[in-house]
Order: structure tokens, then C-alpha cells, then sequence
């Protein structure tokens, strides 16, 4: 979940690449990225995609602060409704892979925009997860990584409370009624119990819980049941180690086999991208950093919901992309 992102709205692109071939095997004649560049006149670049219920318009790429000397490319996911997704595209592969979503945009910065390599990529959530995947993939593509209340592989946890939603959608009578209850089983795991302890849904625009509930279902109108579905099987099946076929499952060796630097951000109060997952992770890479974000704003701190941990992040990230060898 994301908010308005803080910079005017340029112009959306398109990228179109043929007889593209997913990881189940699968191939579609064409396949389309929908992207944006933002500050296109810098030379430094950075990568940022959008998240689970993400759009271009609505991610937080923080161009006017840490990333303000940065050109930004900003992409949107196989699945989410802007790129090639089921919603707009017949025979849509039955399951979709982050690892699709990589290729895809590799082909669009190395081919298209004949980028040779990026100074930072930027992702929260299922962005901070296909940025996981990228800097396995592609080491020696990305120098720098932020990766925001996400994890390398989606945890056990993680994956039973998506079945919630999940069921919801799949066992509704209709899409309209599946997208209301898909809204209602993932609303109380955006923010934390605290947050609602002290009532912050009225920061949000709602003067009650009901009101608070009603926004986060309505946010699943313009929402496609199978974009839905297909993204929520991807982020369950994260897992880099799937990328790294010699690690034969074991994270850590996957981990240890990148050589970006990474910034690993998680919320102190995120309810499913725990803080002690990406501190264990941090054991494992080369070149790591813990800030975790202290707010208990939980998952949607990440998207801009918490101003004042927003420009806490935007310093973090700030200070992270002037270390040395950058």
C-alpha cells in the first residue's frame, strides 16, 4: 500500500518486448512495462519499482530528497494493472515469478534505455523483494540497494496470512463482493496494534474504525480479482535461493553471493516483513546495513504513510548513497 508520491506526475511509457518467455514456460507474443523518468536531465541513475497495489502514481520514490540527483526509473510490475497483467492481457501465464519481472525490465534499461549499470535501485515492499531478486540475478548491474519493509524470501508467516486474503477472493460469490472481503481479511495487518490503539486512522482521514475499514475496501475498486491474485502468488513465492540454483535452497549461500550494497529497512512494528529477518540477513551479505524505521505506522510506513519516518528514511538513505565507492 502506497501514497501520492511527493513530485508533479511525468509522462507514462510503454516498452513492448516479443515472444517473451516466463518462468513457467509460458510465452506471450508481447509484453508491455509501463514506466516512468522522473529528473530526467541527471546522470546518476536510479531504479525504483512499484509494490503490491502499487501504481506509478502512487509510489514514494523520494525525488526531491534523496534521490533528487538521480535520474529515476520508475517501473510497474508484471501484474499490477499498468504493465502486461491479467487484467489487459489474454492468456496470461498462470503464475507469474519476480524473476519474470527482472528479465523484463533488464531488457527495458539495457536495451531500450542502453543502460549499462545503476547507481541505486529503491523498492518497498514486492518492490523491496524484485530488488532482492535483481541484485541476485544481475550482480554486477546494481551498486547500491534500499530494500523497505521487504525480505529476500517471503517468510512462512508471511505467505499463511496472504492465504487470508486470498480465500477471501477466490470463495466470494463475485469479484465485487471477493475485493470487499479481500480489503476486509488485509486491513488490520497494514499498520500495527498500536496504531490502532491510538486511533492514527483518523490521521488518515477516518473519524472511526468503520470508516478506517471502509477506505481500505474501497481502495479495491479499480482493482482487477486476477492482477490481484497473480501478484499475491508471486510475493508468496519469493525466494532469491530460486536464482541461485547452486545454493540448493540455503538463503544464506544465495545471500553471499551478492555484491551490491545494500540498505536493509525495516519498520520496528511491520507486522509480516519482520526486523530480526533482515538483521539475520545482514549476517549473511557482504556489504549490509540495518536502519530500522522506529514508527508504529507498521507495513504502509514504507509508502509515505508516516511523514515524519518518511524524512527519517530520506536521511538514511541520503547518508547510505554518499558512503565511500559510490
Amino acid at each position: 500500500m502506497s501514497t501520492q508520491r511527493e513530485s508533479e506526475e511525468p509522462q507514462t511509457q510503454y516498452y513492448t518486448i516479443s515472444n517473451f518467455k516466463f518462468e513457467n514456460g509460458d510465452t506471450l507474443p508481447e509484453v508491455k512495462l509501463g514506466y516512468q523518468i522522473i529528473n530526467p536531465q541527471n546522470t546518476k541513475v536510479a531504479v525504483v519499482n512499484t509494490c503490491f497495489k502499487g501504481r506509478l502514481s502512487t509510489t514514494l520514490t523520494h525525488s526531491r530528497g534523496a534521490f533528487k540527483d538521480h535520474k529515476i526509473i520508475l517501473i510497474a510490475l508484471l501484474g499490477n494493472g499498468e504493465s502486461t497483467s491479467p487484467s489487459n492481457t489474454q492468456d496470461f501465464p498462470k503464475t507469474l515469478e519476480y524473476m519474470d519481472c527482472v528479465r523484463a525490465e533488464y531488457k527495458l534499461l539495457n536495451e531500450e534505455l542502453k543502460i549499462q549499470s545503476v547507481d541505486a535501485m529503491l523498492g518497498f515492499s514486492m518492490g523491496g523483494q524484485i530488488t532482492y531478486h535483481w541484485i541476485t540475478m544481475y550482480p554486477d548491474f546494481v551498486r547500491k540497494a534500499v530494500i523497505v519493509c521487504s525480505s529476500a524470501r517471503t517468510s512462512q508467516h508471511n505467505f499463511q496470512f496472504l492465504e487470508g486474503p486470498r480465500a477471501a477472493l477466490e470463495n466470494a460469490k463475485d469479484e465485487e463482493s471477493g475485493k470487499y472481503a479481500f480489503g476486509k481479511a488485509y486491513s488490520a495487518w497494514l499498520t500495527s496494534a498500536e496504531w490502532f490503539d491510538d486511533e492514527l486512522y483518523r490521521k488518515m482521514g477516518a473519524q472511526s474504525l468503520a470508516a478506517w475499514d471502509k477506505n481500505v475496501m474501497d481502495g479495491y475498486k479499480d482493482w482487477s480479482g486476477k492482477d490481484l491474485l497473480a501478484m499475491l502468488g508471486m510475493w508468496q513465492r519469493g525466494d532469491i535461493t530460486r536464482c541461485v540454483p547452486e545454493a540448493k535452497g540455503d538463503l544464506g549461500k544465495a545471500l553471499q553471493t551478492i555484491q551490491a550494497h545494500v540498505l536493509l529497512m525495516p519498520c520496528e512494528t511491520d507486522q509480516y516483513f519482520r526486523p530480526y529477518v533482515n538483521k539475520r540477513e545482514q549476517e549473511r551479505l557482504k556489504n549490509a546495513t540495518v536502519a530500522v524505521v522506529p514508527s508504529i505506522w507498521g507495513h504502509i510506513v514504507g509508502g509515505d504513510a508516516d511523514k515524519d519516518a518518511t524524512r527519517w528514511m530520506d536521511d538514511k538513505i541520503q547518508a547510505f548513497l554518499q558512503l565511500e565507492n559510490y
